[in-house]
């Protein structure tokens, strides 16, 4: 995803317990855990400009884990029929040489079509979506099985809003067209 702003950078990926806190609303978690990301490789990195994110997949007050399976898959996406999702996505911008540290959570309402027990297989089939939360791969052929897609960042859906981090970005000094 960042590679769309033609920027240098490193993945580093952070040793995080993801568990959830008792009572820690999905809000909160996806937060926290973005945060918690960004801290641990700002200290390893002070100078760098770091970019922590987490999703949750919530449906029904409960969040969603990756279904894992085919069977899962389309398990899921049959629940999904008719009904929306939401998508919360953290990021946390942190440079620990400068002081700045900002976060924001994206908020992202996914609303299935009725969708036929032949749409889901196929659809299964297609994208093979079962390491993905919800079931479903919006930048691929998942965008079908939708109504809409609202959200005020777009690719906040796909893991990382864009148009938050470059705001976040610029507020770093690094040029962003």
């Amino acid at each position: 995803m960042l590679q769309r702003l033609q920027l240098d950078f490193t993945v580093r990926v952070p040793e995080v317990d993801e568990s959830r806190l008792e009572n820690e609303s999905p809000g909160d978690l996806v937060r926290r855990l973005a945060s918690k990301k960004a801290r641990v490789i700002s200290t390893q990195h002070p100078a760098a400009v770091v970019i922590g994110s987490d999703q949750v997949a919530v449906f029904e007050h409960q969040i969603i884990g990756k279904p894992g399976t085919r069977q899962k898959a389309c398990h899921q996406l049959g629940k999904f029929s008719g009904h929306s999702i939401e998508f919360l996505t953290a990021v946390h911008v942190q440079c620990v040489e400068s002081g700045y540290s900002r976060d924001e959570v994206i908020i992202s309402e996914a609303r299935f079509r009725h969708l036929s027990s032949d749409e889901i297989e196929r659809y299964v089939e297609m994208d093979q979506p079962w390491d993905c939360a919800g079931g479903f791969k919006s930048e691929a052929g998942g965008s079908a099985l939708l109504e809409y897609l609202r959200s005020d960042d777009p690719t906040a859906i796909i893991g990382l809003p864009l148009i938050t981090v470059a705001a976040m970005l610029r507020e770093n000094a690094i040029d962003i067209p």
